[in-house]
This record gives structure tokens, C-alpha cells and sequence, in this order.
């Protein structure tokens, strides 16, 4: 993704006690003062809020699993990234996003959810992209 601005996670927005309704984070441009809203499942949240605040749960979560399986099969978290939104007639948008993993030199791209991607950078503490395209898009929130 040559377009691809480095963000971070600048706020979580939990409400466990409504947990149909989406949870937000809002990632930002770092350095910079675009930032945009992503909602996100309840479960995801938790799991950012819980490694942000450094809460170890006494079994391997769905995301700590992963990122084991990862390092375990050889490869590193090298990134991740939100490479798209797309919208449909309603205007309701869909985020898309990659894992991309160093293996022997390689790197391979994985197909996720931004929320998962999101869970697994806080964890493995790699950098978060997100597509120009999108920023330029949705950036105005300061």
C-alpha cells in the first residue's frame, strides 16, 4: 500500500452495558491532526481496552492466540492496515484491512478486519496504516 499514512489509536470508546450497539476507537494521523471513528464489535473492544490497560486474562484470548500462532509458525507481526472503506446505497461503509507478516523474508498480506488488525497491533506493538484515500475521506475530526 504505497499511500499509506501512519496512524495510531487515539481513543476507545466502550459501552459494555449496550453491547448491541457498536463500540468506537478513533485512530489519527500520527504527527498530524486527521483522525475518523471505526465501530467496532464489543468483543474487539475489550480486547484492545484489556491490552492497553494491561490486563492479562488468565487464558490466551482469540487475538493472543493468534499472534502466537504467528510468531510460533515462524513470522512477526510487521504491520497492519486499513486499506479500504466501501460504501453502499444506504451509506453505510464496510472497512477492510491486511495483516502483513515477515516470514523468511517474505511478506505476506492476510486479509482481516480492521478491529482484529487493530487488536493485534496493540498486542504486538506495530505500527497502524491507514490508506490515504480514507483519511482524505473521513479526516475531519480534530
Amino acid at each position: 500500500m504505497d499511500d499509506a499514512v501512519e496512524c495510531e489509536l487515539a481513543q476507545i470508546l466502550l459501552m459494555p452495558e449496550n453491547p448491541g450497539n457498536p463500540q468506537v476507537i478513533v485512530l489519527r494521523e500520527k504527527g498530524g491532526t486527521r483522525s475518523f471513528l471505526v465501530h467496532i464489535g464489543l468483543f474487539e473492544a475489550l480486547a484492545i481496552s484489556r491490552q492497553i490497560h494491561e490486563e492479562t486474562p488468565p487464558r490466551p484470548m482469540t487475538h493472543d492466540l493468534l499472534l502466537t500462532a504467528i510468531e510460533r509458525l515462524g513470522g512477526v507481526l510487521l504491520r497492519v492496515a486499513v486499506t479500504d472503506l466501501v460504501e453502499d446505497e444506504e451509506g453505510n461503509g464496510t472497512y477492510y484491512g491486511l495483516l502483513v507478516v515477515g516470514r523468511d523474508g517474505e511478506e505476506l498480506e492476510i486479509d482481516c478486519r480492521p478491529s482484529d488488525a487493530i487488536a493485534l497491533a496493540v498486542r504486538g506493538g506495530c505500527p497502524i496504516f491507514v490508506a490515504e484515500h480514507i483519511l482524505a475521506q473521513l479526516g475531519g475530526i480534530e
